[in-house]
């Protein structure tokens, strides 16, 4: 009895859900090309936040503490949404992608230039590229009838697996009462362009791009609380710095 009601209450939500998706996304079709264009710029701004990253480890002469899961990750989601695009046949995810891929495969190629674990980078290197490819022959291989709807949840899957990333070391942020180590202007940027394509996929009425950057935005918004909380060094790391000025 339970577990019918809950069904039906959980049936009823949805179907209340798109109710109101659809009644906001009439309301916001005619600014359809408007959102796309903001949606593409702001996500193109961001792909330069790793710029950031790059510029860090060129400080430091080196990749120390720096990982390379975020241009290889922007790699794989650049050629997965770049394939949704085309299913889509959406010109904006396809033309946004593109650049998107050939910005990560730049930030990848500087990585590689700088690292010490060059053996470490390849073995990384082949699994984004097996990976990539294999979904990419699944993508090709599904039923057309199917293939929006799965092919969507893998990359909502991906997306919300590289996006929560930083919070796997959660327990040293905690422990270190520092944010060192996360990327602020991704994350910053990434808030910002989840948000764009929030709006964009309600326009759409495509529930996979709604559920997907609703999440991502609810995930960033956590991450960038954690700046507000905690500082961008451990506390020890700046009276050590404050002691060698003093000398």
């Amino acid at each position: 009895m339970d577990e019918e009601f809950f069904v039906t209450y959980f049936s009823a939500t949805l179907n209340s859900l798109d109710i109101k998706m659809d009644a906001l996304a009439d309301i916001l079709q005619p600014y359809k090309e408007i959102v796309g264009n903001v949606a593409a710029i702001v996500t193109i701004g961001q792909m330069f936040s790793g710029t950031f990253i790059c510029y860090d480890i060129y400080k430091q002469k080196g990749t120390k503490g720096i990982g390379m899961v975020p241009f290889l990750g922007g790699i794989v989601l650049s050629i997965l949404n770049l394939k949704y695009g085309y299913i889509l046949r959406d010109d904006t995810m396809i033309q946004v992608n593109l650049f998107g891929l050939a910005l990560n495969i730049l930030y990848c190629l500087f990585y590689f230039q700088y690292t010490h674990e060059k053996m470490k980078v390849w073995g990384q290197m082949g699994l984004a590229g097996a990976l990539s490819a294999g979904l990419i022959a699944y993508a090709q291989a599904e039923d057309p009838a199917l293939v929006e709807n799965r092919f969507g949840m893998i990359i909502t899957a991906l997306m919300f697996l590289l996006i929560a990333a930083p919070l796997f070391g959660l327990k040293d942020i905690i422990k270190k009462q520092s944010t060192e180590g996360m990327p602020f202007p991704m994350i910053l940027s990434g808030t910002v362009v989840t948000f764009a394509w929030l709006v964009y996929g309600i326009i759409l009425r495509n529930k996979f791009l709604v559920i997907q950057n609703m999440v991502a935005v609810l995930l960033c918004s956590v991450q960038l609380a954690l700046f507000a909380i905690y500082p961008s060094k451990p506390k020890g790391n700046n009276k050590k710095a404050k002691a060698k000025k003093i000398n």
